[in-house]
């Protein structure tokens, strides 16, 4: 059976910065979508991330320093739930819709180091999979598009609704929503089994990232890394 014809669990933080070494969730979502794309489950998490949320984060999501501090779940507490939560999906055989997994799963991970507990990958025994990206998805079967990326993007190019930007349950919902467009307009990544999918976006966002540095080294700085891994960047010691 086609993975489409199934649930999807969906991931999606809001976060301090971009930085998945130094910055702190602040809001999370985990969403389980019906074959159908309704919603069945979710949870939500709003965090006190322990430091000053930047203006510029605050802008974009919405949460400020003060109402993080005075509504916001102690981070370990929530960390451990979110993480919980993530690898229960999976390892029930759901998969994982993440939107730029690199940077999502990659910061839960680092706030699990933080907070002393069991990240998503000890809790499976392995490294989160199966993971759809639809970032890395789209970027591979059409790869000349121009224009923008982002998830606003992939939703107007794929026609599917996005009414809370940056909220992270609207957009884990919207992620997954595009995931299936983009199963249907491309059949091939509709029809593949999942191991084979996770695989393909192993070598793809590789492939992407390669592509990156070099187009970033030509035009901008010459020492310029841009991170192979996916979907989970690995820890430095």
């Amino acid at each position: 059976m086609s993975w489409m014809r199934g649930p999807l669990l969906a991931f999606d933080l809001e976060t301090t910065g971009t930085d998945v070494e130094t910055d702190r969730i602040v809001t999370a979502a985990v969403v389980r979508l019906d074959p159908d794309g309704a919603v069945a489950a979710e949870r939500t998490w709003l965090l006190d991330p322990g430091v000053a949320i930047p203006e510029q984060a605050s802008a974009i999501h919405g949460i400020s320093t003060e109402h993080a501090r005075a509504h916001g779940r102690p981070a370990a507490a929530a960390v451990e739930e979110i993480a919980a939560a993530v690898a229960e999906g999976l390892r029930s055989g759901t998969p994982l819709v993440v939107m730029n997994a690199r940077y999502d799963l990659s910061l839960l991970d680092r706030e699990c180091r933080r907070y002393a507990v069991a990240s998503v990958s000890e809790r499976l025994g392995e490294a989160p999979s199966p993971v759809i990206d639809p970032l890395v998805i789209d970027k591979h079967v059409d790869k000349y598009r121009k224009g923008r990326r982002a998830l606003y993007a992939l939703c107007a190019h794929y026609g599917v609704s996005l009414d809370d930007a940056h909220d992270a349950r609207a957009d884990a919902v919207a992620a997954a929503r595009v995931v299936r467009r983009l199963g249907e307009t491309h059949r091939p990544v509709g029809r593949m089994p999942l191991a084979d999918l996770h695989d393909l976006q192993v070598r793809a966002a590789a492939e992407q990232s390669v592509s990156l540095q070099a187009y970033l080294r030509r035009t901008a700085d010459p020492a310029a890394v841009v991170e192979p891994s996916w979907p989970l960047i690995p820890r430095s010691r």
